[in-house]
């Protein structure tokens, strides 16, 4: 996990002075691909306005694990699986955060294998509702300009709908990240329609985020 810039904006601090912090998520097996290279537009445009912020490489994370995909072995969840582990260390992460963009492949027309997995070990944060209005986006980089990206981005925003948190997706005219989100064909370098959507995914997540903070510390208020 890579940890971005912690300096924060006035314009990116909530009225009870919580600094925002967004997650970027790698679904990807492969660390440098096609979709690490749409996730670091995002985590750029971040880190360039200064917002604290934190790079998950999933392959990374979930190696470790002795069981990496979740068979439900306590009901309702402890985390014990986990304990100790990369993933315990993530999810501490995320119960922070007050936006998340993740971002797959497209494989056999939904996510990798390794964002599956990841998410279905959030067991834990959605009995906390750690996630509970937490803005979140999706991104998806598929082998044809037609090649099952919508349902990847609907897939992910499954996972987040279930933990309760706000996803976002089309906006204004010069604000468009996209109906659901960016969609791009491989190589994702050359796609410059799928990196400016990214760019503008990451300023969506950072103007609903911020619109919606009190949310969020109110949700921390009842936990405490």
């Amino acid at each position: 996990m890579h940890r971005g810039n912690t300096k924060v904006m006035p314009d990116y601090i909530g009225k009870e002075g919580k600094n925002m912090f967004v997650a970027v998520i790698n679904g990807s097996p492969n660390p440098e691909g096609n979709t690490n290279r749409l996730l670091k537009e995002a985590f750029d445009l971040l880190e360039g306005a200064g917002v604290e912020t934190v790079y998950m490489q999933l392959s990374e994370i979930m190696s470790g694990l002795k069981v990496p995909f979740c068979v439900a072995c306590s009901n309702p969840c402890r985390g014990s699986c986990y304990a100790g582990t990369s993933l315990a260390r993530a999810f501490d992460l995320l119960r922070r955060a007050d936006g998340i963009i993740m971002g797959s492949p497209v494989y056999f027309s939904t996510v990798s294998a390794q964002l599956k997995a990841f998410w279905d070990k959030t067991r834990l944060l959605r009995k906390e509702k750690a996630l509970l209005n937490v803005v979140g986006g999706a991104l998806t980089v598929g082998a044809a300009r037609f090649g099952g990206q919508e349902t990847t981005l609907r897939a992910m925003h499954d996972m987040m709908l279930c933990q309760g948190m706000t996803v976002v997706g089309d906006g204004y005219w010069e604000n468009d990240s996209g109906h659901q989100g960016p969609c791009a064909v491989r190589p994702s370098e050359d796609d410059m329609n799928g990196i400016n959507r990214a760019r503008i995914l990451a300023r969506r997540v950072l103007e609903v985020a911020g619109a919606t903070m009190s949310l969020r510390l109110h949700r921390l208020s009842a936990r405490e």
